[in-house]
């Protein structure tokens, strides 16, 4: 200020707050991915971590020490301050020499006293760094309407189905065309959620034979058993399952022909050819829980569907309690990941990404009451970050509406593409997913 003078920096600065203001007016969702975080840290890194904040926490929290020589307290000292959403910030802090990680783990509940903090994860990301996550508040006071269904089948757009809200109070999308979707959360957790929400978006469509689910309700038909006149096949059992499963892959082998013999990159929804998403309720059942050639089968099979099946409008919803490699080995084919309250710490990383707890997806940390059923978190697949995420509730009257409306019903499909033993298509070869 002294070499520029008072008016040209105040000019300046105020040309820049006019910038970001038109920015933000104008463009919020690209001011939302680069510009506010950039604020929200150094913001909350001047107004609520320094000015003497942190120094007094840490020697509260005793991780303070005199130094010898000179008589001086020592603290952790604070590198940087990450706000990667309004209610998450990470903490790089580097500890004092002798101070090791679980000083800080064994500390955690005084930690996040001391920080006013709802959850918090602390991890080491090198040698003389710590990262500690803090997560502040609810952003979902209220529960979230569920999708609605929409009058016609014009309205529905198979790129971008409701699932709910994230806490910008957005709301939140997910595309169910050209990839396929995981749902990961603990019992209680609100999965259900996540399985009909897409349902209830898509009614129209299901209902003129203009999309065509398929349904596994491996537990014991208890999820869907009341909507079975819905999906155009139905299974309960693991043995029936895997039948079903046999089907929708030749299905979508037929398909492929048909677009190959016609020139087509992919395919357009029509009756002839419909979207066909299938819905696998616990897929722990099929993949690990069942006997092992039933599980090698489905593996295969669900591999094939999951790499081939894009072009040709398959697409594979799987919800299930566990997310590790021994349960789900074709876990990387899984375009859109959704990770609700797990009751594991590694949990979140195993379904979002790597370093992804550490970037503020404490999933494990999400309360196991109603209140916080359906919370969760995603990845913006443009910055990379974690975003909490709270599903539509959706009610047995929901799904009865569902099932009252949307029922296809004579609705002619003789033309829709599909395997006949007869068809000369050659099988693929086995994807070995062990």
């Amino acid at each position: 200020m002294a070499e520029f003078g008072t008016m040209p920096t105040a000019a300046t600065l105020a040309c820049l707050g006019a910038a970001g203001l038109s920015w933000y007016r104008g463009h919020p969702d690209s001011f939302d991915q680069h510009a506010a975080p950039a604020l929200r840290s150094f913001r909350r890194r001047w107004l609520r971590y320094v000015a003497g904040r942190w120094r007094n926490l840490m020697i509260d929290c005793e991780f303070s020490r005199e130094n010898r020589r000179t008589g001086h307290v020592e603290v952790p000292r604070l590198v940087r301050v990450r706000s990667a959403s309004p209610s998450i910030d990470t903490l790089y802090v580097k500890p004092l020499r002798g101070q090791s990680l679980k000083k800080f783990t064994d500390a955690t509940e005084e930690l996040a006293m001391a920080l006013k903090a709802d959850g918090l994860g602390i991890v080491k990301v090198k040698p003389q760094l710590i990262a500690i996550t803090v997560v502040r508040g609810n952003p979902f006071s209220e529960l979230i309407a569920p999708a609605s269904i929409p009058e016609d089948s014009a309205d529905v757009d198979l790129s971008a189905i409701f699932m709910g809200e994230d806490e910008y109070g957005n709301d939140w999308f997910e595309p169910l065309k050209g990839g396929h979707l995981l749902g990961v959360g603990a019992t209680g957790s609100g999965k259900r959620s996540l399985l009909w929400n897409p349902l209830l978006a898509m009614g129209p469509a299901i209902r003129d034979g203009l999309v065509l689910p398929e349904m596994c309700d491996l537990k014991g038909g208890m999820e869907a058993g009341d909507a079975q006149p819905l999906f155009h096949r139905y299974a309960a059992e693991p043995a029936d399952a895997l039948e079903l499963i046999e089907g929708y892959r030749d299905d979508m082998k037929a398909t492929q022909a048909h677009l190959s013999a016609a020139g087509m990159r992919e395919i357009t929804v029509s009756r002839e050819t419909p979207f066909r998403p299938l819905f696998i309720d616990e897929l722990a059942m099929m993949t690990a829980l069942a006997d092992s050639s039933t599980t090698r089968q489905a593996v295969r099979l669900l591999a094939e569907v999951m790499t081939q099946g894009r072009a040709a409008g398959f697409a594979v919803c799987a919800y299930l309690q566990e997310p590790t490699k021994d349960v789900l080995p074709i876990r990387d084919l899984f375009t859109g990941r959704i990770c609700l309250r797990t009751t594991a710490a590694n949990h979140p990383d195993m379904v979002l990404g790597e370093d992804m707890r550490l970037r503020g997806a404490l999933a494990d940390e999400i309360p196991a009451d109603a209140e916080h059923a359906g919370i969760g978190f995603r990845v913006d697949q443009r910055s990379r970050r974690p975003i909490r995420v709270r599903a539509g509730c959706v009610s047995d009257g929901d799904i009865a509406e569902l099932v009252r409306s949307c029922t296809p019903t004579a609705v002619d499909d003789s033309n829709v593409v599909r395997f006949r033993p007869d068809d000369d298509a050659d099988d693929s070869e086995e994807f070995d997913a062990a």
